[in-house]
């Protein structure tokens, strides 16, 4: 665990924010943020995430609200959301089996943070066209 000397982000006072920031350092080559990170910030942890911010789902209700998902990947994301304290797996013990998908509290604080960069990105996409057609055509 590498320790970080930087000072808090305004609005960042809070003694957790503030311990946590102390704590972990994204930067730094062994930090576990990274991977915690790269799991949020996947394409379909962001989709999945988002989906799950509207209500719970089951397994195919969400397959089909994250379009383009193949059964093997949703499983395997929701499998890692979950064992990182995003996603609450609920299997009732009925028959057929019924299993729920739904965000934990720390997961909804995740979503929240991901789907305003999933917006932000729907917002900008002509600027970024217009920035590629401009790099690419001072290269050709």
């Amino acid at each position: 665990m590498a320790e970080s000397t930087k000072s808090p982000r305004p609005g960042e006072g809070s003694g957790e924010a503030l311990s946590a920031l102390l704590a972990w350092d994204v930067n730094q080559p062994m930090c576990p943020s990274r991977l915690i990170l790269e799991h949020v910030t996947s394409r379909w942890g962001v989709l999945v995430l988002a989906a799950l911010l509207e209500r719970s789902y089951r397994f195919s209700e969400l397959r089909r609200a994250v379009g383009g998902v193949s059964e093997k990947m949703l499983a395997q994301t929701l499998r890692t959301l979950e064992r990182d304290g995003f996603v609450d797996r609920d299997a009732k013990p009925v028959i057929p089996p019924r299993v729920d998908y739904s965000l934990t509290p720390l997961g909804i604080e995740a979503a929240e943070q991901v789907w305003a960069l999933a917006r932000w990105t729907e917002r900008r996409v002509d600027a970024v066209r217009a920035a590629r057609e401009a790099y690419d055509g001072a290269r050709a």
